[in-house]
């Protein structure tokens, strides 16, 4: 009877995992219910559709290709299919199960048409599996979930998603410094951007133009003002508002995915999202250059640039503020679920905190960034398993207030006023950002999900030490 107690104990402690840290690479061992029958080629395909097709559901979601892979593995294992190979790349899961020297393979895919940020739906997929996983569902009624998952609303209407993109502006914003002013136009132009790219992705317009008019909308506002503070006397920095408006057209992409893949051993997804990133950064460079050339002919002109300066001790709190208010904001604007946003929340404020409290000391954004990374990882690994939140939703979500808007603008202003060295020098730091954030990250994860909590020791053995005490 003790026995039972502390097994049934150890198994509602261990549920509260995330599904992939569940998951072993290359030894997947499972029991199905009822093995498959390898003559079966009905049944066979309904498995390895089901496997596709949320291997395409996480994939959509920015789940990595590495990560995908495996739960696509472990899905199909569960059925019975442990002779699997499986191919995921930029957009497409394609999963091939052998049956035998004698009869022919069976091959199924899936395509990824469009990418939308629904971390509801990434965390409804992972609940899914652990379903099959425990309650070993037939692959009919799991297919059902499926069309039910994809087919289901977001959880929030736009207009809350919209206020949590300006939210977020708000707080990368403090986390650059900005004042009263800065932070409520920040606000004002991230809703303005993302109000018109909305209307723009309903009318079919490529993203490469979303993301020039996103460029575009961030100089003007920054460069009127800015020209209305200097005739009041007042002090201003138009580059903090152009900044916080580049890290909202930049968190949706897989910067840190595309290095955090190639880490992984992905280098054909890896490149896919890069050259993806490159593209739409290359859409950011020509809107802010539009828009600098347009104020031109009316004589406004943005600041010239000055040297970083550090931020001393006493701005730190204001910093890790805005990091936790701008990671909390880019979960609700990506849809994450309720719970999922203390933990976010939380994850804002332990890599800002630790990233702000390093640039200090040591003055090494790079140093500072990967550190702050390998800390959301490892923390927000182990807090994905008590709140049954996907790694992949905290992680992003702490990243996101570090990512480097400052310095892409400042590598655009260089690039576009003639001073290429400076300005190719401040890509590289942005790009070294990036990959620093993606590889503390990686290790973080890593680290957490080699971690294991200790088992609970026999009741009569727990009664024994607390006797002793």
């Amino acid at each position: 009877m003790r026995e039972y107690i502390r097994r049934g104990l150890n198994r509602i402690l261990g549920s509260a995992r995330a599904t992939i840290d569940t998951i072993e690479p290359g030894s997947i061992v499972v029991a199905p219910r009822r093995p498959i029958d390898l003559h079966d080629e009905a049944a066979i395909t309904e498995v390895l559709d089901l496997a596709a097709r949320i291997g395409a559901v996480l994939l959509d979601a920015g789940t990595g290709a590495v990560d995908t892979l495996h739960q696509v593995q472990f899905v199909a294992g569960i059925y019975g299919l442990d002779d699997v190979d499986v191919d995921v790349t930029f957009n497409t899961v394609l999963i091939c199960a052998r049956r035998g020297s004698t009869l022919p393979p069976i091959t199924a895919s899936r395509t990824v048409k469009y990418r939308s940020l629904d971390f509801t739906r990434l965390a409804e997929i992972d609940r899914l599996i652990r379903r099959i996983r425990r309650r070993a569902i037939s692959a009919t009624s799991a297919h059902r979930i499926v069309d039910v998952i994809v087919e289901a609303p977001h959880p929030y209407p736009r207009w809350a998603a919209t206020l949590g993109w300006g939210v977020m502006a708000i707080g990368v914003a403090a986390f650059l410094g900005g004042s009263w002013l800065v932070v409520a136009l920040s606000f004002l132009t991230s809703v303005v951007i993302v109000s018109v790219n909305r209307r723009l992705n309903q009318i079919g317009t490529p993203p490469f133009f979303q993301q020039v008019n996103g460029g575009f909308i961030a100089v003007l506002p920054a460069a009127l003002v800015f020209e209305l503070t200097e005739l009041a006397g007042w002090s201003f920095l138009p580059s903090q508002i152009i900044a916080a408006g580049i890290v909202v057209l930049l968190s949706g992409l897989t910067l840190v995915g595309s290095v955090q893949d190639a880490i992984t051993g992905a280098p054909i997804t890896a490149t896919a999202r890069f050259t993806e990133v490159l593209v739409m950064t290359g859409g950011l460079l020509v809107g802010v250059a539009m828009a600098i050339k347009l104020l031109g002919l009316f004589h406004v002109y943005l600041p010239a640039l000055t040297a970083v300066t550090p931020f001393g001790a006493s701005e730190i709190p204001a910093r890790i503020g805005g990091g936790a208010v701008a990671a909390c904001a880019f979960a609700l604007a990506s849809y994450a679920e309720t719970r999922a946003l203390p933990a976010a929340f939380f994850a804002g404020a332990l890599g800002t905190s630790v990233a702000a409290a390093l640039t200090t000391v040591t003055q090494s954004p790079l140093t500072a960034c990967a550190a702050a990374g390998f800390t959301v990882g490892l923390i927000g690994g182990f807090a994905a398993r008590r709140a049954l939140t996907p790694p992949l939703v905290i992680a992003v979500a702490g990243l996101t207030p570090l990512l480097p808007g400052l310095t892409m603008y400042r590598a655009m202003y260089g690039l576009m006023n003639d001073d290429p060295s400076r300005g190719g020098a401040e890509m590289a730091t942005a790009f070294g950002i990036g990959c620093a954030l993606a590889a503390g990250v990686t290790l973080g994860e890593f680290v957490a999900r080699r971690s294991r909590r200790p088992q609970i020791p026999p009741l009569s053995l727990a009664l024994r030490g607390a006797r002793r005490r």
